[in-house]
């Protein structure tokens, strides 16, 4: 018993010295700052696109990513087709086709009838056309698969397109017509649209209430069968499916289709940026709300990766960036500020610095952005920025595949747009082409496209009290107009044009 009482207390003696040697040498290996973290490199090896894809007898190209996960299968049918496949003078008409596809009944089944059917089916069917793509998916449990491909089948190929849901339809775009100009930030996003592209770019030519009306089901259906055919579509489909099975599905769901169609023009891409300036549009809210211009980037320039770490430095970033550490934290002008640069696919969108702030601190908001602008031209980045700008990007990087739906979608977008075709190697390279990325990268690409004489600033606010400024900053919207303030007019909601000539404002100091 001795001899055990012995052992124990050894055993207690040894743990008791034990555990303050073992605690200060974690507290050792735990750094003072959580900037100094080490961590070892991350792996990820991204999926190969060539894995998913089949090329498919009926003509489609799909990716199919099994996941057995759960029992349900998400197929998206993209579709080449567009707004600016509209006639002239049916503006509107692809959103219809789009909205009434899957919800305006099929030859078997009325609109109402259809619901009913998703419904028992706890199934999704949904269908939309944008700008440049059409969009038709299918979500639904596995085991109801092969009976809701055939009510896809039968909305794609007899559609009902039902009166009444074409005219109720109609109706609603026309009460949305009436609320255009009742938000300042649709406001700015239609007005940054004709900035940047132009007033007579396809893009800008909405729906107005004159071309609603004309639009009637023959419409409707001549513009379906003119561009919803297989030879124009891409698959994206992930779930609970055997690939050689689903193949075989695909092929049947898109054989022996009973219209022919036609294949899309190329997509316009003439676009003309407004002359640079500044261009107010008088309104009244209780923040002025500021998009600040310049000609941008197509997504495969070789510029591209240095000019997205730029953006990401400049405004993109968030918290981290120049412009929100500027214009938020420091000065307290904006709860919100950013800039953003997105690479163009067809034609090149403009690059765009953004924030809202009180009327009279709009000017002095413009001049920081300006100044900082400037100086990522003028300086070359810190290597804190630079550095931490791309272990930002190559860590968030797996984001982009974390879900089969995620493969799935990504790869079918690249095949659609023709990054696939073009670069089949992008994802397996893009993290390279990331870490490649230098300080004078990023300079060259700031002087490039940070122009002041290329700006065009859009401002929606009350003009009066824009244009007198802030008594404790000297900044006018003048310095920041090369010569052109403009009096920019809001535009009739129902025929989409201005309701007065845009003129110059001579005396921005009122």
């Amino acid at each position: 018993m001795k001899r055990v009482l012995t052992a124990v207390l050894a055993l207690f003696v040894a743990l008791f010295l034990l555990v303050p040697a073992e605690r200060a040498k974690g507290a050792a290996a735990v750094p003072a700052r959580p900037g100094q973290l080490a961590f070892p490199p991350l792996e990820y090896r991204p999926p190969n696109p060539a894995d998913y894809r089949v090329q498919l007898k009926a003509g489609p190209v799909a990716y199919l990513v099994p996941d057995r996960e759960l029992p349900l299968v998400n197929l998206t049918i993209l579709v080449r087709t567009g707004d600016y496949l509209e006639p002239a003078g049916k503006e509107g008409v692809a959103g219809v086709t789009g909205n009434l596809l899957t919800r305006g009944g099929t030859k078997s089944m009325t609109a109402e009838a259809l619901e009913e059917k998703l419904a028992f089916l706890a199934a999704q069917l949904n269908s939309a056309v944008s700008d440049t793509q059409g969009t038709v998916s299918l979500n639904l449990l596995s085991k109801d698969l092969d009976e809701g491909l055939g009510i896809l089948r039968e909305a794609l190929t007899q559609p009902r397109f039902q009166d009444d849901k074409l005219a109720l339809l109609k109706q609603q775009m026309l009460q949305q017509m009436q609320q255009r100009n009742d938000d300042s930030a649709e406001i700015e996003a239609r007005e940054v649209n004709h900035l940047g592209y132009g007033e007579s770019f396809w893009a800008n030519h909405a729906p107005t209430a004159k071309s609603v009306e004309s639009i009637d089901r023959t419409d409707v259906e001549a513009f379906h069968r003119r561009w919803f055919v297989p030879g124009n579509f891409v698959i994206a489909i992930n779930g609970d499916f055997d690939r050689a099975a689903m193949i075989g599905k695909l092929e049947k769901l898109f054989a022996a289709w009973p219209f022919k169609g036609e294949t899309p023009p190329p997509i316009p891409t003439e676009t003309e940026m407004t002359k640079p300036g500044v261009y107010l549009v008088n309104k009244d809210v209780n923040q002025g709300r500021v998009s600040i211009l310049l000609p941008g980037i197509m997504r495969d320039d070789p510029d591209y990766f240095p000019a997205a770490i730029m953006n990401d430095i400049l405004g993109g970033g968030g918290f981290t960036s120049r412009l929100v550490n500027r214009i938020r934290t420091d000065e307290g002008l904006a709860y919100h500020a950013g800039s953003s640069l997105p690479g163009g696919t067809y034609y090149a969108p403009p690059m765009r610095a953004l924030f809202q702030t009180k009327s009279r601190t709009v000017p002095y908001a413009v001049g920081i952005v300006f100044e900082e602008m400037k100086r990522i031209a003028a300086e070359p980045v810190s290597d804190e920025e630079l550095d931490g700008t791309i272990t930002g990007l190559i860590e968030r990087f797996p984001r982009a595949f974390a879900t089969k739906a995620q493969i799935a979608g990504t790869f079918a977008q690249d095949e659609f747009t023709g990054r696939y075709a073009k670069d089949p190697g992008y994802w397996k390279n893009h993290r390279a082409k990331i870490r490649a990325v230098t300080k004078a990268d990023v300079q060259r690409a700031a002087r490039r496209l940070l122009k002041p004489e290329q700006v065009r600033v859009l401002i929606i606010g009350q003009k009066d009290e824009i244009l007198r400024g802030h008594p404790d900053h000297p900044e006018r919207l003048i310095d920041f107009a090369g010569g052109n303030l403009m009096d920019w007019p809001l535009r009739d909601p129902l025929t989409m044009q201005q309701m007065a000539q845009p003129k110059p404002i001579e005396d921005s100091a009122k």
